[in-house]
């Protein structure tokens, strides 16, 4: 029987829904509006260009609110505000951290003493049992319907695998755009659920009109996945753009990407091209639309609040 703790139990609030940290789209708006809620929250520390901006979105969240909310870090060298960005964390003491994208120990060794917790993403069995041996508090297991870099294994799959061969909490991440499907991760052995898609056409979210009304006009037939931007795989909605760019790598991309000799910088620089392009396209009206979105796409039908949206899933 699974007995692992709740991500309610784990953070002290109602729900076990988490509104994910989406590159770009996460605010400091959704984030208040989830957590009056009772649910809980997390944005991208990267989706502030400086330390001194997360720091005041920190304390923006915290001026309307005391419940418990996360930020998003990218732990790899391709993050070069990764250590300056840990301190702001490890300073306003954040109740809890999620690490993507590299080795999560550091994060780990400097959160235990402060009482800060720490999930971290992962995508398979291997990765999740280091970082429980590290001492991370939860996993957040990224499947293969999950928006924006997903994983390989569906929902099921991954979970299974998971309840046997790890003692944390499971959060899942993917696949989630209803009460339904929420109550379903929970029953298969999840502690909680990591939901993004569904909130990007939310008031409260900053991308574009165009941005919003394409994920009310398209659906989860739409969605592709490119390794055209970041060199992983990224889910992103299949407009006229991205069809004509195409979604594999070219020769020059893979050889950057695959060659030790190249990999080590030239990785940094494509995956910083690539986010710029999705950050135009987020926020700038432009034919070159390189919109971000999972499979729940399927789901939304109209612009509503985060509170509404909530409202389906809880």
């Amino acid at each position: 029987m699974n007995k692992r703790s709740t991500l309610s139990q784990l953070l002290g609030i109602e729900h076990s829904i988490l509104l994910a940290p989406m590159f770009l789209i996460s605010n400091t708006k959704m984030t208040i509006a989830a957590l009056r809620c009772g649910c809980t929250a997390a944005i991208p520390a990267l989706n502030y260009r400086s330390d001194k901006e997360l720091q005041a979105a920190i304390l923006e969240i915290r001026k309307a609110t005391l419940k418990p909310f996360g930020i998003n870090l990218i732990v790899n060298k391709s993050n070069l505000k990764y250590k300056s960005q840990l301190k702001v964390l490890l300073d306003l003491k954040v109740d809890f951290i999620i690490t993507s994208l590299g080795n999560p120990k550091d994060v780990i060794t400097a959160c235990k003493p402060l009482g800060i917790k720490v999930f971290c993403d992962i995508t398979d069995v291997r990765y999740a049992q280091k970082v429980e041996q590290l001492g991370a508090d939860a996993i957040i297991a990224v499947n293969s319907q999950a928006g924006g870099h997903c994983g390989n294994l569906p929902a099921k799959e991954l979970i299974s695998q998971l309840i046997q061969s790890t003692t944390i909490p499971i959060i899942s991440a993917g696949g989630v755009s209803s009460k339904m499907s929420v109550k379903q991760m929970m029953e298969w052995g999840a502690s909680g659920v990591s939901v993004g898609t569904v909130f990007i056409a939310t008031h409260e979210s900053d991308v574009t009109k165009e941005y919003k009304q394409a994920m009310i006009q398209y659906g989860s037939k739409n969605i592709v996945k490119t390794t055209r931007l970041t060199g992983s795989p990224l889910t992103v909605i299949n407009t006229s753009y991205v069809q004509g760019i195409g979604t594999k790598a070219n020769f020059l991309e893979w050889l950057i990407h695959n060659s030790p000799f190249f990999k080590k910088y030239a990785k940094l620089i494509l995956a910083w091209q690539g986010m710029s392009r999705v950050k135009k396209s987020a926020f700038k009206a432009s034919y070159q639309n390189v919109w971000c979105a999972g499979p729940c796409i399927e789901s939304v039908n109209s612009i509503r609040s985060v509170k509404d949206v909530l409202s389906d899933l809880i």
